[in-house]
């Protein structure tokens, strides 16, 4: 993952809303949700959470798909898998990480 694309995925989950869809596409897995069911889960208005959810297409962590006349959308795990090995990919200096890193 490049630095730019990092700072555009990090801050697309700096805001609550965001933050918070992303959270419930994770917990809904592969399948993901609705954008409707999304909406009604987070009580968002329809119109605020279609902005939410091209800020985080746009960083490439959902990705949505349609399904009939529905949107779903889904987390792009391979996204956050690569921001979080970018975050971590130099911890400890190549050394073996003790308890203080969580490892």
């Amino acid at each position: 993952m490049e630095n730019k694309d990092a700072i555009t995925a990090l801050a697309a989950l700096a805001q609550e809303s965001r933050l918070a869809t992303y959270r419930l596409l994770v917990q809904a897995g592969p399948d993901g949700l609705a954008a409707s069911r999304i909406a009604e889960k987070l009580g968002l208005p329809a119109s605020s959470l279609s902005f939410h959810l091209k800020e985080l297409t746009h960083a490439h962590l959902v990705v949505p798909r349609q399904d009939g006349r529905f949107v779903i959308y889904a987390a792009r795990f391979d996204t956050m898998n690569a921001l979080v090995g970018f975050l971590t990919e130099n911890c400890c200096d190549g050394q073996s990480c003790g308890p203080a890193c969580g490892a």
